[in-house]
C-alpha cells in the first residue's frame, strides 16, 4: 500500500461516517491527511482520528484539497450533487448511498466477489446496500458451484440502519419517553414490515434494492429475487432468512465447506449445541455469519440459511474501506 494519502470522509459526523473513521484507523489505512466533511452546521466542529482532533470543513474546501479518495455517507442527494465535483477534481469517490448503485456506468462492488471489475478510470464507485452485501457474501461461492435460480429473502434489520434518530427513538421508548419519531410506529417491542418508501408494485425501495443489486453484483440477470424487509428493535446487526433454489443439487457438507473457505464468511451451524448466528455476536465484527443450513424439503435443489452481519461495518463502512484498500493496492487511487 501507499505510505501517504489525503482521504476525505463526507458525512463524518453520522453513524456510518463515524464508523468509517474508526475502521480507517483500525485497518491502518494509509491516511496522511484526514479531511472530514459534514453539513454546514457542523463545519468547525471536530472529529477525533488516531487520537488527534480534526476540524470538519465544507465540501467546497474538501474538493479544493483534491483528496485521493473520498468516502461518502451523507445520503443520496448529497452524493448526486457532490460526488461528480470530487471526481472532476481527480478524487476517487466510494459512495455508500443508493445514488449510483444502479447507474449502468458505475460499478457496484463487494471486494471479495467482484473487485476485479474496477479500473483506474472508475471515479465514482457504489457501495451496495447493507442487506444485499451480507446476502451476496454468503451466496457468491454457492452460485459459482450450484447456479442460483431463485432467492426468497426476509430481513430482520437493526435500528442502526436508519441512524441515530432511530436509535434514540427505541431507547427513549424503552424509558417510556415520548420522542421525535424516526418511524411511523413505535419500534420497541414491535416489528415494522416497512423499510424505505413503498413503490408502485407494493414493495419497498429497500426490498427492490436487494432484487436489483444482487443481480448486478453477481453479474447474472437470470437470478430471480423476491424480498421482504422488516425493521426490528435490535442494535447489533441485520439478520436474514434466505431460501435459495439452485439449478443443481448440493451436499450440505460441501455447502458448509464452500462457505467456510470464502473470505469474510464464518459458518456458525451447530444446532445440537444451540450455536447459530445472532446480531449480538456479529456486533462490532466484520465477518458475515451463516448458520441454520438445512435442506428445503418442499422442493428440490433448495437450501434454507440464516445470515447475520453488523450493518454499520461489513454492511457499510468496512466494505467501503475494503474497496479503498483494493484501489490503493492496485495503484488506482491517487497520483
Amino acid at each position: 500500500m501507499r505510505s501517504y494519502m489525503k482521504v476525505a470522509v463526507i458525512g463524518a459526523s453520522g453513524l456510518v461516517g463515524t464508523m468509517m473513521l474508526r475502521i480507517l484507523e483500525e485497518r491502518n489505512f494509509p491516511v496522511t491527511e484526514l479531511i472530514p466533511v459534514a453539513s454546514e452546521k457542523s463545519v468547525g466542529k471536530e472529529v477525533v482520528f488516531k487520537g488527534k482532533p480534526c476540524k470538519i470543513i465544507s465540501a467546497k474546501e474538501a474538493v479544493e484539497k483534491k483528496p485521493a479518495i473520498a468516502f461518502f455517507s451523507a445520503g443520496g442527494s448529497t452524493s448526486l450533487e457532490l460526488a461528480p465535483k470530487f471526481a472532476e477534481a481527480g478524487t476517487t469517490v466510494i459512495d455508500n448511498s443508493a445514488a449510483w448503485r444502479m447507474d449502468k456506468t458505475k460499478k457496484l462492488v463487494v471486494p471479495e466477489i467482484n473487485a476485479h471489475v474496477l479500473t483506474r478510470e472508475d471515479k465514482i464507485i457504489a457501495n451496495p446496500n447493507c442487506s444485499t452485501i451480507q446476502m451476496v457474501m454468503a451466496l457468491a461461492p454457492l452460485h459459482k458451484k450450484y447456479q442460483i435460480r431463485r432467492i426468497v429473502v426476509s430481513t430482520y434489520q437493526s435500528v442502526t440502519g436508519t441512524g441515530k434518530k432511530a436509535v434514540d427513538q427505541m431507547m427513549n421508548e424503552r424509558k417510556g419517553l415520548k420522542t421525535e419519531m424516526a418511524y411511523p410506529h413505535a419500534i420497541d417491542l414491535n416489528a415494522i414490515p416497512h423499510i424505505d418508501v413503498f413503490q408502485d408494485n407494493g414493495y419497498t425501495k429497500e426490498e427492490m434494492k436487494m432484487v436489483n443489486e444482487t443481480k448486478k453484483i453477481m453479474g447474472d440477470e437470470s437470478i430471480r429475487v423476491t424480498a421482504t424487509a422488516v425493521r426490528i428493535p435490535v442494535m447489533g446487526g441485520h439478520s436474514e432468512s434466505v431460501n435459495v433454489e439452485f439449478s443443481h443439487d448440493y451436499n450440505l457438507d460441501d455447502v458448509r465447506a464452500l462457505l467456510g473457505a470464502f473470505p469474510g464468511v464464518v459458518v456458525v451451524d451447530d444446532v445440537k449445541n444451540l450455536a447459530y448466528p445472532m446480531p449480538m455476536h456479529a456486533h462490532n465484527r466484520d465477518e458475515v455469519f451463516v448458520g441454520r443450513l438445512r435442506r428445503d424439503e418442499s422442493q428440490p435443489n433448495t437450501l434454507n440459511m440464516w445470515i447475520v452481519s453488523d450493518n454499520l461495518r461489513k454492511g457499510a463502512a468496512t466494505n467501503a474501506v475494503q474497496i479503498g484498500e483494493y484501489l490503493v493496492r492496485m495503484g488506482f487511487a491517487g497520483s
